[in-house]
């Protein structure tokens, strides 16, 4: 697919990186409503007891009105990013590559966020430098209900998401849990490494 619209994600599912990789461009909305329990704030890992939910809290509108996801920003009174770095740490200190991505994603955690937006597509930008992914990115100039082709915003959708056929590769607790399907890219990060890449190029996109 030459062009895909995606929505940012905190720390994208392997299914958004999959449509990446394929893709030449890819489109930011950045016009929509925030809208919640979508990967917009939340990511999956493998931890110790399951699959464990990393989640952003959002600090909400005292107005009640709803937000552009633009305009969203991190609730700072709770100490979330170093409370996610301490559940990756603990995740995924033993896997084969943690130690080798390790230095280079710890400011995400340490630096305060800013905008919820800007927080995403800064943890993009990274991940895509550290699995060699080459893809033009742009930004949607207003927001429109349906585009002709290319449209993935479904995918932020963390909820009855289908089964998208991916090949298991082995997660550091999988003995422990079995394959856990579709977390964070981080995910598949921690436990191939520079692997990712082509286990990203060959999965269907079938979305």
């Amino acid at each position: 697919m030459q062009t895909i619209l995606l929505h940012p994600t905190y720390f994208p599912s392997i299914a958004q990186m999959v449509a990446v990789a394929g893709a030449e461009t890819v489109v930011f909305e950045v016009h929509d409503n925030y809208q919640k329990q979508t990967y917009r704030n939340r990511a999956y890992i493998a931890h110790s007891n399951g699959k464990l939910l990393l989640n952003v809290p959002i600090k909400h509108s005292g107005d009640g009105k709803r937000q552009k996801t633009s305009e969203v920003v991190p609730d700072a009174s709770f100490p979330w990013q170093s409370q996610h770095w301490k559940s990756l740490q603990s995740a995924y200190r033993t896997s084969p590559f943690f130690e080798y991505y390790e230095d280079e994603l710890e400011f995400l955690f340490t630096e305060e966020a800013g905008s919820l937006l800007e927080h995403n597509l800064k943890i993009f930008e990274l991940l895509t430098e550290l699995i060699g992914l080459e893809v033009k990115t742009e930004f949607t100039k207003s927001y429109k209900p349906e585009y002709a082709e290319g449209d993935l915003r479904k995918l932020v959708v963390a909820k009855k998401e289908k089964a998208y056929g991916f090949e298991p590769y082995i997660q550091v607790l999988q003995q422990a849990h079995g394959f856990i399907p579709n977390l964070s890219v981080l995910d598949l990060l921690f436990n191939e490494g520079p692997n990712t890449l082509n286990y990203l190029q060959r999965q269907p996109a079938d979305f």
